[in-house]
């Protein structure tokens, strides 16, 4: 009988230890292991318009604010304008940066983009393809490290994590018609003195297309105008080390690291980049962004989250003509001249065109940047 209850109580506290066990196992599993909600440090999904922990999608306007560097029309036509919100990671870990108005004293360590955050992710296989046409609907090329240049005669085609060395005109050219180009994570650049205009090179990525393109993360240097295109999403590029040359006219090539003509028809967002033009204006430095009035007339265009220096003004703004131009929280940086551009931070700006905004922007050091009213 004593033994029958000690048997008893045995199995009791048996049962007792693995109900503990089963206990701290659900609340491991339930209360531990599970993911938690928001953004990860896992790689950029490459189907991906924008990573976990990138540029947010878009929100409703911000409302004016007592920003001393702030303008723009607050009518119906500013409300119904689409959104410029601010970038993330645009500031120090100690709060610093654009978004409170402090010093930031560079590009990535303030949190934009340089030649750490950009580029390929992968091993690149070497192919000497030479000046090559991709004429096949959804090709990928992904890993390549192409002696060459892509000329572009199909829809949604995507770069990725590549290197293009290029002696063309162009790194990369989406032609008229087609659609849906995407280059991510993909280093563009050229050999300084063995480009066709005269020994220079155009155009890292130029979208001839009628449609809006993706350019992100991607590290792009020596080609005059970096990013030419009129619509398009432009996002965590660093654009650096542009190359002046003499064209076949024997003038020096204006040179940008983002340059829209005009004329477009869909929207430009250029949010979250570092766009650097170090070129002497009088080797042809136009701007870190221009947006000119060259083929019509320029309309809904964001540039949002930027760290911008050098060219003749860090900024061309759209002139007379331009409508729904939201340029917000961006830094103008003092790295090659003492106002961002060799002539200013700012010009053609156009404070009472329908939907132009003006906020949040300020000098690397934390100063408002205010535009001078256009003549």
């Amino acid at each position: 009988m004593a033994r029958d209850r000690r048997r008893l109580v045995a199995w009791l506290l048996a049962g007792l230890v693995l109900a503990v066990v089963v206990a701290l196992y659900d609340a491991d599993r339930t209360g531990v292991s599970e993911p938690a909600a928001g953004p990860t440090a896992t790689p950029c999904p490459d189907s991906a318009l924008r990573c976990p922990g990138g540029s947010p999608a878009p929100g409703p306007v911000p409302s004016p604010s007592a920003d001393p560097s702030a303008s723009g029309s607050t009518g119906p036509s500013a409300a119904t304008t689409p959104p410029a919100t601010p970038s993330p990671g645009t500031g120090t870990d100690t709060g610093q940066g654009p978004g409170t108005g402090g010093p930031c004293s560079s590009p990535g360590a303030c949190g934009f983009p340089d030649a750490r955050t950009t580029g390929p992710r992968i091993a690149l296989e070497r192919h000497d393809t030479g000046d090559m046409s991709v004429k096949t609907d959804g090709m990928v090329i992904k890993g390549w490290d192409i002696r060459g240049s892509l000329d572009v005669y199909a829809n949604d085609v995507t770069v990725i994590d590549s290197r293009i060395t290029s002696a063309n005109w162009w790194g990369i050219n989406l032609r008229p018609g087609f659609s849906g180009l995407r280059v991510l994570h993909t280093t563009i650049t050229a050999v300084p003195g063995k480009g066709p205009d005269n020994g220079g090179v155009d155009y890292a990525v130029s979208n001839m297309g009628g449609s809006s393109i993706e350019v992100g993360w991607c590290d792009v240097s020596v080609f005059g105008n970096a990013l030419s295109m009129g619509q398009g999403e432009i996002h965590d590029n660093y654009v650096h080390d542009i190359v002046p040359f003499r064209n076949q006219g024997g003038e020096w090539q204006h040179t940008d690291a983002v340059i829209s003509g005009g004329g477009n028809k869909g929207r430009l967002t250029i949010r979250h980049n570092t766009l650097l033009n170090p070129v002497p204006v009088h080797q042809g430095a136009s701007a870190a962004v221009g947006l000119f009035a060259d083929t019509g007339s320029v309309s809904s265009v964001v540039v949002d989250g930027n760290w911008l220096a050098g060219g003749a003004y860090a900024l061309y703004g759209g002139g007379p003509g331009a409508s729904g131009i939201q340029v917000t929280d961006n830094v103008f940086s003092a790295e090659y001249h003492p106002n961002a551009g060799a002539y200013g931070l700012v010009a053609a700006w156009n404070a009472g065109g329908a939907g132009n905004v003006w906020r949040g922007n300020r000098t690397a050091d934390g100063r408002p940047v205010v535009p001078e009213p256009s003549p």
